[in-house]
């Protein structure tokens, strides 16, 4: 088994953070109230990975905040590690969703959105977030998950782009990435470590802010990729990675028509 390499503190940063995190969490889900089912599904020690699904941007990363019972590790966007690029994402979510009020929006509340970002971006990484480039390759996002892991951590993967898509099957998620599986695979087969992958579904998030209504996220009973294992890593992790991905959506589909 490989011995982690020392590296910074990110749980002591993390707390030290975490009353920042509130009170940003209290803004971003303003109006919202948050309902939580399968709480004892919950992994309170060790490695641990959470995937699912991502239809309300940073709501879901608050709302995971608010519900986890322990430090959490996302991996992030790495756009949102810098200021311009991360400005342009939030000039781009507020179109997207609230068209010439999100640009007027944009223009009124600049200075405070300014502070804002320049907050979230000069810190993220000091909080231990992981930086994933969507349109490249995931080698090393892959890399520093396992190396988490072997940490006894908890990393957070949401898979999509943290909006409904009317043109997916199921517009509240996006096909899963094969990311998490392998490092699910990785740990079992080379390090001896049977991570368990909580699966979770989120409802509710995809509201725009301010607008009142109940988020739902659930979560589901790990799942561990031994109950996958095929002849091959290839047929392993797509079987873990589809038998993930089936699970959040009937737990989204679920949460879809719950009264």
């Amino acid at each position: 088994m490989r011995k982690p390499r020392p590296e910074y503190d990110h749980e002591k940063e993390l707390r030290r953070f975490v009353p920042m995190i509130n009170r940003i969490g209290k803004i971003v889900l303003a109006g919202k109230t948050i309902e939580v089912l399968g709480a004892e599904n919950f992994v309170r020690r060790g490695p641990s990975i959470l995937i699912g699904n991502h239809c309300g941007a940073y709501k879901d990363v608050s709302t995971l905040f608010w519900t986890v019972p322990r430090p959490i590790f996302f991996n992030a966007n790495k756009q949102l590690f810098t200021r311009p690029e991360f400005n342009f994402l939030v000039k781009k979510h507020l179109h997207r969703h609230m068209g010439r009020i999100g640009d007027f929006l944009n223009f009124i509340l600049n200075p405070y959105k300014w502070l804002f970002v320049d907050y979230i971006s000069s810190n993220i990484a000091r909080v231990g977030a992981i930086p994933v480039d969507l349109l490249g390759s995931k080698k090393e996002a892959i890399a520093i998950c396992e190396e988490y892991l072997r940490r006894g951590r908890a990393i957070v993967s949401l898979q999509g782009r943290g909006r409904v898509d009317p043109a997916e099957k199921n517009p509240y998620m996006k096909p899963f990435g094969r990311g998490m599986a392998l490092v699910a695979y990785d740990m079992r087969v080379r390090d001896g470590i049977d991570v368990p992958v909580t699966p979770l579904a989120l409802f509710g998030t995809q509201l725009p802010w301010m607008i009142p209504g109940t988020i739902r996220v659930h979560f589901g009973a790990p799942m561990f990729v031994r109950d996958h294992l095929r002849a091959t890593l290839e047929a392993s992790v797509e079987a873990f990675k589809d038998a993930l991905e089936r699970k959040v959506d009937a737990m989204i589909r679920a949460l879809a028509t719950r009264r």
